[in-house]
């Protein structure tokens, strides 16, 4: 790490500065690392490597620490290796009905049915722990920060549920629609989106609600929320195209930008990057967007060329490497081919790569490579 930071920073005299601190030389690297990503994203080549991870659709993609997790569809879910795309185990809802998100981290696995929540081990035993059937109306949506998991339902009111006490602790009203969708900042408060085009702020320890933000535009409903700890801005995607920020300091609209003529059904980042966004939906072109103003940087779409075989695996599973076109600006959506561009109905953003599911049997991995 010195070596680096001296090599990348020749005005820095070693002989005049006492070795960098730790601190510091963390940031630098981590800057150094966010202005690879942004320019990767921008500037670098792409490639997909697209494989059939599902029989029955897959609907919902997670990406943390090289690792994939996708499903929804089914009462099963996948876990992939982000490096080689190859299939590494599967978790198995218990009852009848099937799941309507997840998430996971280096543990375990959160995954909730219409009706339960279902919590897997990833130690290799794969124990589970269920809750209680019918504690939960009509579940739509979830988010977790340990050791409490908040669940979104149809009636407005969204569930508090601790996995320690396997107990729901409160419920919070926290909208009078539909809960579509959730997050839960690192200051503990929840943020969720209703059907109505309303975003709710409330405080998760006593349930207070703290604000509503909403979108200029109306009539909308709010699809998907991401939130940037490091710069305060809460991004939404909504049903009539519109990508949106809130400054969470003053609670205002920072940019509201028509990006499709559709629905936008996720908005993703990495939690460190401060420039970029990744935004999928209807109309299947995969963008990316500035944090900061909302204008549209790059627009991609699978090439129609040829693609190749890049590995097989004994499951009868092959992983298909294809070219990517980057989108001019001008160009109309409705020229491009139906089949090139599927509904990206989720996407998860890693280091250099973006994960992407399209209600369909295939789970592609984009890949993002700076120029040399």
């Amino acid at each position: 790490m010195r070596d680096l930071y001296y090599k990348r920073n020749p005005h820095v005299s070693s002989s005049n500065m006492s070795v960098p601190s730790e601190t510091l030389m963390k940031k630098y690297l981590e800057d150094l690392a966010m202005d690879e990503h942004r320019s990767a994203f921008l500037s670098g080549s792409t490639e997909v490597h697209q494989w059939d991870g599902h029989r029955v659709r897959a609907s919902i993609c997670r990406m943390k620490r090289g690792s994939i997790l996708t499903g929804v569809g089914d009462k099963v879910l996948r876990l992939w290796s982000a490096e080689s795309c190859k299939y590494v185990d599967e978790y198995c809802a218990p009852d009848m009905n099937p799941l309507v998100d997840f998430n996971f981290d280096e543990n375990k696995i959160v995954g909730l049915t219409s009706s339960r929540l279902c919590i897997w081990r990833r130690d290799g035993k794969k124990g589970i722990f269920q809750s209680r059937q019918g504690i939960f109306t009509r579940c739509l949506c979830m988010s977790y920060v340990d050791p409490e998991v908040v669940i979104g339902c149809e009636d407005g009111r969204t569930h508090v549920f601790d996995m320690y006490s396997r107990s729901c602790s409160r419920i919070i009203r926290l909208q009078s629609g539909l809960v579509t969708c959730l997050t839960i900042t690192d200051d503990q408060l929840i943020v969720g989106g209703s059907s109505f085009g309303t975003i709710a702020v409330a405080d998760l320890t006593s349930g207070e609600r703290l604000a509503f933000l909403k979108s200029s535009f109306a009539p909308t409903g709010m699809k998907t929320l991401s939130f940037n700890m490091n710069s305060l801005l809460l991004f939404a995607g909504s049903t009539s195209g519109y990508a949106h920020c809130w400054d969470f300091r003053t609670l205002k609209p920072l940019w509201e930008t028509r990006i499709s003529p559709n629905v936008i059904y996720s908005v993703h980042h990495l939690s460190n990057d401060l420039s970029t966004l990744a935004v999928g939906g209807l109309d299947g072109i995969l963008r990316i967007l500035s944090q900061n103003t909302g204008e549209v940087l790059a627009s991609f779409v699978v090439d129609p060329g040829k693609s190749a075989t890049i590995s097989s695996e004994a499951r009868k599973r092959s992983v298909e490497k294809t070219r990517v076109r980057s989108l001019g600006g001008d160009i109309r959506v409705d020229s491009i081919p139906r089949y090139l561009r599927p509904p990206i109905t989720c996407l998860s953003v890693g280091m250099k790569k973006i994960v992407t599911t399209h209600n369909e049997n295939f789970i592609r991995l984009w890949r993002f490579r700076e120029k040399l």
